[in-house]
């Protein structure tokens, strides 16, 4: 599994993950009043299959966790599938999803 490092891009609207300075993908999100919907999540080719999709989620929801304001509209399947995967994060989603 590669070294990710994930931090938020607020100017662009979503989170980045980048393996030894480079992009490797980010997550997408809009916002609204105490909400944060994750839109669309697209890891680049060249880092397919070493694990940047996961910690990018992980990485994304631990921020939204740790500001404790939001809850998550996760409209993009990926960090559905994923938060399906990880019921520890069932918490984290907003109940009229």
């Amino acid at each position: 599994m590669a070294d990710v490092q994930v931090t938020d891009n607020p100017g662009e609207s979503r989170f980045e993950a980048r393996v030894g300075g480079e992009l490797a993908g980010f997550a997408a999100y809009e916002t609204a009043e105490g909400l944060i919907a994750f839109t669309h999540t697209e890891v680049f080719v060249a880092f397919e299959g070493q694990g940047v999709g996961s910690a990018l989620a992980r990485g994304a929801l631990d921020e939204v966790r740790a500001e404790g304001s939001r809850k998550v509209l996760p409209r993009c399947p990926f960090i559905r599938g994923w938060i399906d995967k990880h019921p520890d994060y069932q918490d984290l989603v907003d109940g009229s999803f």
